[in-house]
């Protein structure tokens, strides 16, 4: 007995790789999709911006809290900043 297996072509969706590594190129230059959570993105300057507003009040850390946000950001979040 043969077993004789149909393999539907269908045309490829956004977003998914059709075998040649091109599929959802252009989706992934317009974003970039987070790989993380964001409590554990960019922990080096969360740390410098959590000590900096325990020791010296929100007002005097914009330096840091900025740097946090641009580093968010570079990750893939959208967050709002100040």
């Amino acid at each position: 007995m043969k077993l004789e297996m149909q393999v539907s072509r269908s045309p490829p969706r956004a977003g998914v790789s059709n075998g040649n590594g091109n599929a959802g190129e252009a989706e992934s230059k317009a974003e970039v999709k987070p790989k993380k959570k964001i409590c554990c993105a960019c922990p080096n300057t969360k740390k410098l911006r959590d000590e900096c507003i325990v020791e010296h009040g929100e007002d005097a850390c914009t330096k840091w809290i900025d740097a946090h946000l641009r580093c968010l950001r570079a990750e893939g979040f959208k967050v709002n900043g100040c």
